[in-house]
């Protein structure tokens, strides 16, 4: 399965995509980023660490594993997709500073790689990414249906409907997902500015429950 080329920056999610084939391989131009971006929320709701081995890809699911190699050099690194982008015609992978260090790729800036889709390693339930519990509410809804139709039109991956029993009962429309609280007042920033003009909107950060 060949993926789709993209280009520079980012930050704009879409809808979830089917799980990649292992073993799948792509060719294309590789570049990194780091700051201004450190720190910040990814299109999945995790907060960039540029000395984390994360990268961004157009298509891959996020949590994606994928062996990257320097066809300059050889040397490899195996990264995890967090991230949309990059958008640059003829690039297909946007990787974490930390990451382009592994395969000496920082002075170039960018280079030309090979992409495999490969299993997680076996840490990688023993080593999670940093989390905390925080999302942002979008929206809160007296209609199941109406909060649905709502989570479809955001264009945020990480977007779910979450009930709230009561009385009466109400449906919430959260983005994002275990994010600290700098990351989720700086999502909610990014929300209200990107989609809150059209759909009038005022995003909060809430704390989720265990059940979320």
């Amino acid at each position: 399965m060949l993926f789709a080329a993209g280009c520079a920056h980012h930050r704009t999610a879409r809808l979830p995509a089917p799980p990649a084939r292992i073993g799948s391989t792509e060719t294309g131009i590789a570049s990194w980023y780091g700051v201004p971006y450190d720190g910040r929320p990814t299109a999945s709701g995790e907060v960039f660490d540029m000395e984390k081995l994360t990268a961004a890809h157009r298509d891959l699911p996020f949590q994606t594993w994928v062996e990257v190699t320097n066809l300059s050099n050889g040397k490899q690194v195996n990264v995890r997709i967090t991230d949309r982008g990059p958008f640059v015609h003829g690039r297909v992978i946007d990787l974490s500073m930390a990451a382009a260090r592994e395969i000496d790729m920082v002075r170039a800036g960018v280079v030309r790689v090979r992409l495999k889709v490969i299993a997680p390693p076996v840490n990688a339930l023993e080593d999670p990414p940093p989390a905390g519990s925080y999302a942002v509410q979008a929206g809160v809804f007296s209609d199941p249906a109406r909060a649905e139709a709502y989570r479809a039109a955001l264009p945020y991956a990480d977007t779910r409907v979450v009930a709230r029993p009561g009385s009466p009962s109400v449906w919430r429309v959260l983005v994002g997902h275990a994010l600290t609280l700098q990351g989720a007042t700086a999502l909610s920033s990014r929300v209200d500015k990107a989609v809150g003009p059209a759909f009038g909107i005022k995003t909060i950060v809430v704390k989720e429950v265990a059940k979320e």
